[in-house]
């Protein structure tokens, strides 16, 4: 099992879902994606696009006092 860390940090919609899409592709079942990102909306598409591809959401994280996130997904 492998872990895949994206950072987005400082990017705002579309880029971080596209670089997650990208890291899903990569992945194999049951590698561990890490995204953290600092866009609001981005926090909330993340997770939806990941269920509707029926992907596990492990975790939601605020960081930095809630100015960062990040999620964790189970491929």
């Amino acid at each position: 099992m492998a872990e895949l860390e994206i950072d987005v940090r400082g990017q705002t919609c579309p880029v971080p879902l596209v670089e997650c899409r990208k890291a899903f592709k990569k992945a194999s079942p049951g590698d561990l994606v890490i995204v953290k990102g600092t866009h609001p909306a981005s926090k909330k598409e993340i997770p939806m696009a990941c269920e509707a591809m029926g992907l596990e959401v492990l975790e939601i994280e605020d960081k930095e006092g809630g100015k960062e996130w990040e999620i964790k997904i189970r491929r």
